[in-house]
């Protein structure tokens, strides 16, 4: 190749798997005229990054899976070179695209014994295997960021926790499973932004840290990643000024943390990619287009994720980079195309419109994550009063943001059935009515429902549902399962008047059938909280 080719390499522009034949046959267009490395995927131009100003609402589309199969075909179709097809699918296709599996977050997973991390593997195996079934070859995935500050708005439950040996350990598993299905992974947000507490989306978080504080902490799982030769590292958009001469400015336009830090201090030699340039804490930074993606190749990037000027690019790079830096760029990616095994023979396409989902095994996978990760917060022995309350009429069961046709209540009622309530969504007026009907019984089995999993106005969860929650815990013996982020326990007033807390991290229906099942049996409740609460 030229070396104008071989820049081309680096860019992985966005692409919308929900999007109008004008924008797919531009794709094919810079595919054919800029040999590009290789496409990123998202579900639609709304449901991205860039929709954060805009708030266009997502149009859902059940043919999703299969228009993106259809797409990989054409795109490589277009491609001198293989593409090599990228997707962020942290917790499965499903992240991304509709009616595909879906694992549970890495905050779940984080909460499994050391003794069952292999079902992480299994989780990376199988999410391998979804992916390479549509012609996906590299995972954005996993977290290795340390989940330890509860402020986070956009980290959180997409770690494995606040143990730095326990996040190393499980991204590890998650990449070797991938590893095994032939997927590329990827650790990210180097050096850790974790301990942030502005979404890098929408501005630029600052870490405070020194050197030393890094290496013991948010650098440790990197260091980890890079000891087991990851496949690859992204950037993230977060400064550090003490690794950067004081300076404000994102780890993916820094030499010091990418050049200095990762490659000559950490002996990193492989993929890095950049997060993606869209976002705003980086992408309004120059006015000329082309300059944010020569500064991030500048920096120490190999690749350049979500890039929006790649013609510019590509002609800034040629005019300021050494043919031996490009050269060096260049044969990192194409040893990873190599390892995906797509630069040996034409890739094949014929399989693709092929393949089906194994459904069956995600939920096996899916229900023994389900019965170790589960957590007792408080002391839940209290089954037998419950049935005593059940037997004199005295106990209810509360479902709050899922109706009361829930597979948790279906399950519960084999053996307690009870008279039951839900809360879905409504007003002030609806939560009086609803205190008013449940004032008779002094028992409640409460369903929690978490709305949302970032913590943006309290999960969703509306102060009238808080304040009804409070009371309640204060008037009757409540005992209260929750299904959902556990960093929405620190919002919910008066936790230390529940009978008992069980936390649950999902609500897949597997997840729901074990919480009944441990009420019921009083089951032991192997889990742990991967992260510190300040709840009561």
């Amino acid at each position: 190749m030229t070396l104008e080719q071989k820049i081309g390499q680096f860019f992985f522009p966005a692409v919308f798997i929900n999007d109008t034949e004008e924008n797919i046959q531009e794709t094919e267009r810079l595919i054919r005229d800029y040999n590009i490395g290789g496409l990123t995927f998202f579900h639609s131009r709304a449901s991205a990054a860039t929709n954060y100003e805009s708030k266009k609402k997502v149009i859902l589309n059940d043919d999703s899976c299969q228009k993106l199969k259809e797409l990989i075909v054409r795109y490589q179709k277009c491609a001198s070179t293989p593409l090599l097809m990228s997707i962020d699918a942290e917790w499965g296709l499903a992240m991304r695209v509709e009616k595909t599996p879906q694992y549970p977050y890495a905050i779940t997973l984080g909460a499994l014994p050391y003794s069952e991390k292999h079902l992480v593997y299994e989780v990376g195996k199988q999410i391998g295997l979804d992916l390479r079934s549509v012609g996906i070859h590299y995972n954005l995935a996993p977290l290795a960021d340390l989940n330890n500050n509860p402020n986070n708005p956009v980290i959180g439950y997409r770690s494995f926790g606040e143990n730095k040996e326990k996040v190393a350990d499980f991204a590890l598993e998650y990449l070797r499973g991938m590893s095994d299905a032939g997927i590329l992974g990827c650790l990210k947000h180097f050096p850790g932004h974790g301990n942030t507490n502005v979404d890098s989306h929408l501005g630029l978080p600052v870490l405070e840290e020194n050197l030393q504080q890094l290496l013991e902490n948010e650098l440790y799982p990197f260091i980890k990643g890079i000891e087991n030769n990851v496949d690859s590292i992204m950037i993230g958009h977060l400064a550090v000024p003490l690794l950067n001469n004081g300076k404000n400015t994102s780890a993916t336009l820094s030499k010091s943390v990418i050049e200095t830090l990762l490659r000559k201090q950490l002996g990193y030699d492989s993929l890095v990619i950049s997060d993606a340039l869209n976002m705003r804490s980086v992408s309004s930074l120059y006015d000329k287009k082309g300059q944010l993606e020569w500064e991030a190749f500048n920096a120490g990037n190999d690749v350049l994720c979500f890039a929006e000027n790649v013609p510019e690019g590509i002609q800034e790079i040629l005019k300021n980079a050494t043919p031996a830096r490009i050269d060096a760029s260049f044969n990192r990616l194409m040893q990873s195309k190599q390892k995906a095994g797509i630069l040996d023979s034409k890739v094949s396409l014929t399989t693709l419109s092929e393949s089906n989902f194994d459904f069956e095994t995600t939920s096996i996978l899916n229900q023994k994550i389900a019965q170790n990760c589960i957590t007792k917060i408080k002391d839940n022995n209290n089954t037998q009063s419950i049935f005593d309350a059940k037997n004199s009429g005295k106990l209810a069961k509360l479902s709050l943001y899922k109706s009361a046709d829930n597979t948790f209540f279906k399950a519960l009622n084999i053996l307690l059935s009870s008279p039951e309530f839900a809360y879905e969504n409504g007003t002030d007026v609806a939560i009086k009515e609803l205190g008013r009907s449940i004032s008779e019984y002094d028992t409640i089995i409460i369903s929690l429902f978490v709305p949302k999993a970032k913590p943006l106005n309290n999960f969703e969860i509306e102060d009238s549902v808080l304040q009804f929650l409070g009371n309640l815990f204060i008037s009757k013996k409540c005992v209260l399962y929750v299904f959902g982020n556990p960093y929405a326990l620190q919002v919910i007033p008066n936790l230390e008047y529940t009978s008992g807390i069980v936390q649950m991290y999902q609500d897949f229906e597997e997840f729901q059938e074990v919480a009944a099942l441990q009420l019921l049996e009083n089951r032991e409740c192997k889990g742990t909280l991967p992260v510190l609460l300040n709840y009561i």
